[in-house]
């Protein structure tokens, strides 16, 4: 007799298994309440048990491997992605994969991405024994592997990718494009760029409270940018930061790498970014992490692309005062915004020309943040998982921090810049979020910046050029990289096409890929110009559109 078979309640197990399964991917996938998870399991084992599946009166044993084990790995696979992201982006999976995910700080992933292995596990057992089992299982779990397979978005983001590679027109990004300036300025600002981790602009909705009261508060001093929505591929810590910097989503190298299972050395070495233009401009430039520099090509970015200083945990750490003062993924933002502070005040010291330091934060890092002990302090104990203790204390320390260098006056003749490096993933008020118009935070301070609220259709692309314009660099047509400057009247690409339309061209685009990598693949990107030279724009694409192309 086959293992297992002459337990009397083995029918209970596997049923037991798949009903739990499928009742947490229910409420992953959906806004239904977390009880769900019990009643759709509780509906499937009543109907398990009703129609004796496993244990059917003229069951027929046979040993046979369900069409349906591959599909349902895969579709575990988008499972766990969307219950760890929320959003799951296809380009941030490619790329950290490419550039590395060394000092990720992130054991509860491991330790939730380890569960979820065992879980797949014993759900692909179960309905191994079911379909060996039940003749009706074995007739019809086939139909279910198809249904698994054209379900996935997962693979429907792939198909979307590949067909790029026959696109009619890859290149409808490129050929917008326009590259930033280099003309010298006078008395050039000094710039602080200050991103929050996940700090979007959706948590001053009432629903949350206070919890962005004092981003609010700074915001009534400065400029405050409202609809600086997010686009594909600009989701995530590197990706907002190249949009925000270079004015490009970022497209993963992928295969145009020649070394395609080899770690980057470089990332995107095809355009100027924010680092090139002010080095131009004989600008002393320094990024300080809290989280490792090797995460995701970090290091490799602010290095490539002309920073003098980049110092994240590895380079902190041996400075702190307590060492064992971190978190799962580095200093905590107190630390941080010291060693910040120390910095600006050496760069102000040397008086030998401007200065711009980039500063990332990490309180606001989903699933539940990392509050500093300043906050503890201050707001009481944190429970570990509601983020809005850990939005609060994001927004009440940089606000400090800034007001501390407003106090030392170091901040003179400075553009201060805060913004959410992207949306946040998912949270404890993911529901709440999801349900209203999210969007990104982005303030200006400084000197001749009157208070006022920018209403626009943008996105992280838009804030590149709007930064350069601020700091009085000239630019060509209020332009650089894809974006505009929301300082002007220039129409965002959002404005003219719309979000969806965007994220439609981007999955075609092939031709700003090879741009943004080239370098890597110089031939490649010779022949996609060849090609490209004979594309024309179609009348749609010309409707309300000013020239863009010089």
């Amino acid at each position: 007799m086959p293992p297992f078979r002459s337990l009397k309640f083995t029918p209970w197990l596997p049923l037991v298994i798949i009903g739990l399964s499928l009742g947490y991917a229910v409420t992953v996938l959906t806004r239904l309440p977390w009880w769900t998870l019990f009643l759709t399991a509780a509906v499937w084992i009543g109907v398990g048990l009703k129609l004796r599946w496993g244990a059917p009166l003229n069951a027929r044993y046979r040993p046979m491997w369900p069409w349906s084990l591959v599909p349902l790995s895969l579709f575990g696979i988008y499972v766990y992605l969307a219950d760890s992201f929320g959003n799951v982006d296809l380009g941030a999976v490619f790329f950290h994969l490419q550039a590395g995910m060394a000092e990720h700080g992130g054991a509860g992933k491991m330790l939730l991405a380890l569960t979820y292995t065992l879980t797949v596990i014993a759900l692909l057992a179960s309905v191994t024994w079911l379909s060996r089992n039940d003749q009706r299982w074995r007739l019809t779990e086939r139909f279910f592997a198809i249904a698994l397979l054209a379900a996935n978005p997962l693979l429907y983001g792939l198909g979307q990718r590949s067909a790029a590679i026959v696109t009619d027109d890859g290149a409808w990004l490129d050929r917008r494009y326009v590259s930033p300036p280099v003309s010298d300025q006078a008395n050039a600002p000094n710039l602080l760029l200050m991103y929050l981790e996940s700090l979007e602009r959706t948590y001053s909705h009432e629903l949350f409270g206070d919890a962005y009261a004092d981003l609010t508060a700074l915001g009534e001093r400065g400029l405050v940018f409202e609809g600086v929505h997010q686009m594909e591929n600009t989701g995530w810590t590197m990706a907002g930061m190249i949009a925000s910097q270079c004015g490009v989503p970022l497209m993963p190298a992928g295969l145009l790498h020649d070394s395609q299972f080899d770690p980057l050395s470089k990332v995107v070495p095809g355009v100027d970014c924010l680092g090139d233009v002010l080095a131009e401009q004989g600008y002393r430039l320094s990024f300080l992490g809290g989280a490792s520099t090797q995460f995701a090509g970090k290091g490799l970015f602010y290095r490539g692309h002309q920073f003098n200083t980049v110092k994240g945990k590895e380079e902190l750490l041996p400075e702190v005062d307590d060492p064992e003062y971190v978190n799962s993924w580095g200093l905590y933002d107190d630390t941080l915004y010291d060693f910040t502070a120390k910095e600006i005040r050496r760069l102000n010291e040397e008086d030998n020309g401007p200065w711009a330091v980039v500063n990332l934060s990490i309180a606001g890092h989903a699933p539940g943040g990392f509050p500093s002990q300043t906050c503890l302090d201050r707001q009481g104990e944190f429970d570990g998982q509601d983020i809005l203790y850990s939005v609060e204390c994001s927004a009440r320390q940089a606000r400090d921090f800034i007001e501390q260098l407003e106090q030392e006056g170091l901040l003179d003749n400075t553009l201060v810049v805060v913004l959410s490096d992207h949306l946040t993933m998912r949270v404890s008020v993911w529901d709440q979020l999801t349900a209203l118009d999210r969007d990104n935070t982005f303030i200006m301070l400084g000197d001749g910046i009157r208070p006022q609220r920018v209403q626009r259709g943008a996105t992280m692309l838009d804030v590149f050029p709007t930064i350069l314009d601020a700091m009085g660099l000239e630019l060509d047509d209020n332009r650089a990289g894809l974006g505009a400057s929301l300082l002007s009247s220039q129409p965002t690409l959002v404005e003219i096409h719309g979000l969806e339309a965007l994220n439609g061209r981007l999955r075609e685009e092939t031709a700003l890929q090879h741009r943004l990598w080239e370098g890597l693949t110089p031939q490649r990107r010779e022949a996609e110009e060849s090609i490209t030279e004979q594309i024309t724009e179609t009348p749609s694409d010309q409707a309300e559109e000013v020239e863009i192309m010089r």
